[in-house]
């Protein structure tokens, strides 16, 4: 496993925008699928987004296609969650997630199950 630490949630009124962080505390997770996920007061945890280890391929929710962004930075061992046009819809708590155990993958982090590591998760709320 790898120690995950989120930032960047905070504020926002709709349609603006926010960058969250995923940085590997430790150890590198670049050889990693890495996935962004979120969760709604009274809801379950949705996948949001993500990206195999070598930053080449992503996949998006149909909720923030268009309007999100997934990328990562190996030399900061971070990566990224660009949201643009927020929407009060996306009020929630969004954990970024890893596999640890496919190195090298190009597979996704796209349920649950696939991860093995979580963050400890940062809050965004959207104003209307």
């Amino acid at each position: 496993q790898v120690q995950l630490v989120e930032s960047g949630g905070g504020l926002v009124q709709a349609g603006g925008s926010l960058r969250l962080s995923c940085a590997a505390s430790g150890r590198s997770f670049n050889w990693y699928p890495v996935g962004w996920f979120r969760q709604a007061p009274g809801k379950e945890r949705e996948f949001v987004a993500t990206i195999n280890w070598s930053g080449h391929s992503t996949t998006y929710a149909d909720s923030v296609k268009g309007r999100f962004i997934i990328s990562r930075d190996s030399a900061k061992n971070t990566v990224y969650l660009q949201m643009n046009s927020l929407k009060p819809e996306d009020t929630a708590v969004y954990f970024c997630a890893a596999d640890s155990r496919r190195p090298y993958s190009d597979d996704y982090v796209r349920r649950k199950s696939d991860a093995d590591s979580w963050g400890q998760g940062t809050q965004v709320t959207v104003s209307s």
